[in-house]
């Protein structure tokens, strides 16, 4: 997997090496060659996600996570798995971009390492570039399940979990 990090807030430390794992472990757990795939991460901060947010979801303000998946992958029925991407000429998934001030609070707030909400998120987003969704619940449920497989064998608790 080829990931592709423009940081622009400095406080990103560790971004590109907490990309590169949670996008491999995502592709990976889907039956894909990470190392055939690109993915664009843009590490911001509050001011650039809102902006960003209103610009494509008409929604000024901020958000933890956005995905612009290269495709359109997603299910046509609720809870069925979204079409895999094939290798060929144009490998980009999509782009990632994340907020830090926004990661901060939510990780401080669940009592969760900052590393450990960012590669949850980072795993989310890369399952919205592989058409995966939260919209209706069966894919909601199929989503939740996955990100709690993928970073359990990552070594992290579930996120949905109280």
């Amino acid at each position: 997997m080829t990931v592709d990090c423009v940081i622009e807030d400095g406080r990103w430390d560790d971004i590109a090496t907490l990309a590169q794992t949670a996008t491999d472990a995502t592709l990976e757990r889907l039956g894909l060659e990470p190392s055939v795939f690109e993915i664009s991460v843009l590490a911001c901060d509050d001011i650039r996600i809102a902006a960003l947010n209103a610009d494509f979801r008409d929604k000024p303000q901020p958000t933890n996570v956005l995905s612009w998946p290269s495709q359109e992958r997603g299910a046509a029925v609720d809870g069925e798995m979204p079409q895999s991407p094939a290798p060929g000429p144009d490998n980009e998934l999509g782009d990632i971009a994340i907020a830090y001030d926004t990661c901060a609070r939510e990780a401080a707030a669940a009592g969760k390492s900052m590393a450990d909400h960012t590669t949850h998120l980072l795993v989310h987003g890369t399952l919205h570039l592989l058409g995966f969704d939260h919209e209706r619940d069966r894919d909601a449920t199929l989503m939740e399940g996955l990100e709690t497989e993928i970073l359990g064998k990552l070594g992290l608790a579930d996120p949905y979990r109280d």
